[in-house]
C-alpha cells in the first residue's frame, strides 16, 4: 500500500516521567491502547506547532504527550510519521498506529475517538500582497482559489462553509503554500504560525487579520476501543493540569499560550 510505504517508523526508549503516574497494566487499557506491546503514535510533521521532523526522530509537543503516556503505560513508544493530517486521518482504519494527534472534526470523528483539545490554533489566510482582498469576508467570491493541504482540518471546514470560492488541494499543507506561490492563486488557507512565518520571509504576500476558523488539536484513538479512549481522557486531563502540555510548547519554540485551558 503507499500509505504503508509512506510511513517512517522509529521506535525509541520510553523516557522516565517522574511526573506521571506510575505504570499500570490493565488489560483492557493495554489492549486497545497498546495491542501490539508498543505504543504506536502517528505524529503529522505537516503541523510545525505540534510536532518537528529532527535528526534525532521528531520532537514537539505531541511527541512529548505519546512519551509520557507510553511511560505511564510502561510500554515503548514508537512514532509513525505522516507528511501531512489527511495521510494520518486516512489510515485510521490500516491498523498501523494507536493514537494520534490531529485537529477535532465531524468528519474524522467516524473513525476516530477525540479527547478535549490540547492545544487551540487559529486557521488564516495569505494573499499576495497587491491582492484587493482586505478581509476575511472578502475571500469568498466567485473566482477565487485558495489552496488547502488536502484533508487538513481547514479543508474540511472550508468544504462545509465555503459558497463561491473554489478550493485547491495539494497533498500537504507546505505544498499548499507552494502551489499559492508558484501557481499564482489567490488565497491560502493554513495554520496561522507557518503561515505568518512564510509572510515575514516573503514580502510579496501578507497574512489577513483575524481567523477563519479555530482549530481544536486533540489526541484521538480509533473508535471502538472505550478503555483507551476513557484512559487517553484522563491522560491528557492531567497533562493540562501538569504543565506538560505548556512546557512542550516552549521547549519547542512555539507559544505556550497556545495549550488549551
Amino acid at each position: 500500500m503507499r500509505i504503508l510505504a509512506a510511513l517512517g517508523l522509529l521506535l525509541v526508549p520510553v523516557l522516565a516521567y517522574a511526573e506521571t503516574k506510575p505504570a499500570m497494566s490493565d488489560p483492557a487499557i493495554l489492549h486497545d491502547l497498546a495491542p501490539t506491546g508498543t505504543l504506536r503514535a502517528a505524529i503529522n510533521l505537516g503541523n510545525p506547532v505540534l510536532a518537528q521532523a529532527g535528526p534525532n526522530g521528531p520532537a514537539g509537543v505531541s511527541v512529548d504527550l505519546a512519551r509520557a503516556l507510553a511511560a505511564r503505560l510502561g510500554v515503548k513508544v514508537a512514532f509513525v510519521t505522516f507528511p501531512g493530517a489527511g495521510a494520518v486521518s486516512g489510515s485510521a482504519g490500516s491498523g498501523t498506529w494507536d493514537i494520534c494527534f490531529l485537529a477535532i472534526d465531524p468528519k474524522r470523528a467516524e473513525g476516530i475517538a477525540f479527547t478535549t483539545p490540547y492545544v487551540l490554533i487559529a486557521g488564516s489566510y495569505l494573499v499576495p500582497d497587491s491582492s484587493p482582498i482586505r478581509t476575511l469576508e472578502a475571500v469568498d467570491r466567485d473566482g477565487v482559489r485558495i489552496s488547502v493541504g488536502r484533508g487538513s482540518a481547514y479543508d474540511l471546514f472550508l468544504s462545509r462553509s465555503l459558497k463561491h470560492a473554489t478550493l485547491v488541494r495539494a497533498p500537504t499543507s507546505a505544498e499548499a503554500v507552494t502551489a499559492f506561490a508558484q501557481d499564482g492563486l489567490e488565497v491560502a488557507a493554513g495554520v496561522e504560525q507557518p503561515l505568518a512565518a512564510y509572510a515575514a520571509a516573503h514580502p510579496e504576500v501578507r497574512l489577513l487579520p483575524g481567523h477563519f476558523m479555530e482549530i481544536p488539536q486533540a489526541m484521538g484513538l480509533p473508535v471502538g476501543r472505550p478503555a483507551g479512549a476513557a484512559y487517553l481522557a484522563d491522560f491528557l486531563a492531567w497533562a493540562k493540569r501538569d504543565g506538560l502540555v505548556r512546557r512542550g510548547l516552549e521547549a519547542s519554540g512555539q507559544d505556550p499560550g497556545l495549550a488549551a485551558p
